[in-house]
């Protein structure tokens, strides 16, 4: 990001900047959210501490337009502020200036994110500690000595693990390492407690009636199906697999599976769901299972919550869904590839109503987009492991 600082404008310094002190109990506290789904999930936790520390503060969350549905109903917030990637910084500062915040909590590490609480006269802005922001923040805090940086292996660096017989295993990150942990750490510098709690989203009576209304969702046993991850392909396990463990499920289930997914995951959810339909016409004789469901990019996004609620068990490679299916109390099983799921794993770290699946390769997590090599990290994780923690998980839950 290029800022341009016109020198003739008045910068608005807030009020600590120019030596006066600060509001011992925030009356007014903003939230800067972070832009990525998963992301905005797994950062709940931190929001819920911060309304606990400050009962009586008006907290306002100031998140991109795309992600504000999301918190609607939110016990966290009072009021949700929105921008989108047209508005530019001073606009955004103008706003904030105009609420006149004692506190900021910045949850994403960008540089633009503190610049916009200090043009907004924020008086108090706690953020991550960085070079490049420390200047704007009055609050940089350090990050966990636990703290694992999510960088991308080169396509060499990858070559190198596989070929090195001394590489044995894959990285695994110490526990606090995951992101729930990150976001109360800022909380805490806050005032909130970092004590973890589990990422929550709620949904009403009223959102279940309306979206069961308009889809059709009856009463029998639904299971949820994401086959996209907005990220790339090396976090997609292949769309056949997906469809033997979801033809395999039928059979033994009686279940009927909605696939979901956004606009961009259509054509894989109806190749997925017409070999479903295959597959179970071919082993079921003549009186097959229900067809699946496909409502890949017909969904809002809390339809989609609501939906992911209605499921008893969601199938999901590891994307935003899978974040959203955990936070609104939906188990879930995950075939992880280029991720970690000690970094973004579904719901509380080590909660064990969730199946996170991966292979021992000496290359993961290599957090690419794509695999420069033999995509073995997914490729090694088979329909029969899939569909065994499917039935941990259902079986349990009867």
């Amino acid at each position: 990001m290029k800022l341009e600082l016109d020198p003739s404008a008045d910068l608005g310094l807030p009020a600590e900047d120019r030596g006066t002190t600060r509001s011992a109990v925030p009356a007014r506290i903003v939230v800067r959210g972070v832009n990525w789904l998963g992301d905005a999930v797994m950062s709940t936790p931190a929001l819920l501490r911060l309304r606990e520390a400050y009962p009586q503060a008006r907290i306002t969350l100031l998140t991109a337009a795309k992600l504000a549905e999301l918190f609607r109903g939110h016990p966290a917030f009072d009021e949700i502020t929105t921008f989108t990637p047209v508005d530019r910084v001073w606009s955004i500062a103008r706003r904030l200036r105009h609420a006149r915040f004692d506190l900021g909590l910045i949850l994403p590490n960008s540089p633009r994110s503190a610049i916009e609480l200090w043009l907004g006269r924020v008086q108090r802005r706690i953020g991550l500690a960085a070079p490049l922001r420390n200047l704007f923040l009055t609050d940089a805090v350090p990050a966990l000595p636990e703290f694992t940086p999510m960088v991308k292996l080169s396509a060499r660096d990858i070559r190198a693990c596989v070929a090195s017989p001394s590489r044995q295993g894959r990285f695994v990150p110490p526990a606090r390492a995951h992101h729930v942990h990150h976001y109360l750490h800022l909380a805490a510098a806050a005032g909130a407690s970092a004590k973890p709690l589990a990422p929550f989203l709620p949904v009403t009576e009223a959102e279940l009636d309306a979206t069961r209304a308009r889809f059709g969702l009856d009463d029998r046993r639904w299971f949820g199906l994401n086959p996209g991850a907005e990220y790339g392909p090396a976090k997609r396990w292949p769309a056949d697999r997906f469809a033997a463990v979801a033809v395999a499920a039928q059979q033994r289930w009686r279940c009927r599976w909605v696939i979901l997914g956004g606009t961009g995951d259509v054509a894989v959810a109806d190749e997925i769901a017409g070999q479903i339909v295959r597959g179970n016409r071919e082993t079921s004789g003549h009186a097959p299972p229900a067809d699946p469901l496909v409502l890949a990019g017909r969904t809002s996004l809390r339809e989609l919550c609501a939906i992911l609620k209605l499921c008893q068990v969601v199938l999901t490679n590891d994307t935003g869904p899978m974040h959203l299916a955990a936070a609104v109390g939906t188990p879930v099983v995950v075939p992880f590839g280029s991720t970690s799921p000690e970094l973004t794993g579904p719901g509380l770290p080590g909660d064990s109503r969730h199946a996170c699946l991966r292979v021992e390769v000496p290359c993961a997590p290599c957090f690419r987009r794509t695999c420069p090599i033999d995509f073995r990290c997914m490729l090694g994780i088979d329909a029969t492991a899939i569909l065994e923690n499917l039935a941990r998980i259902v079986e349990t839950d009867r």
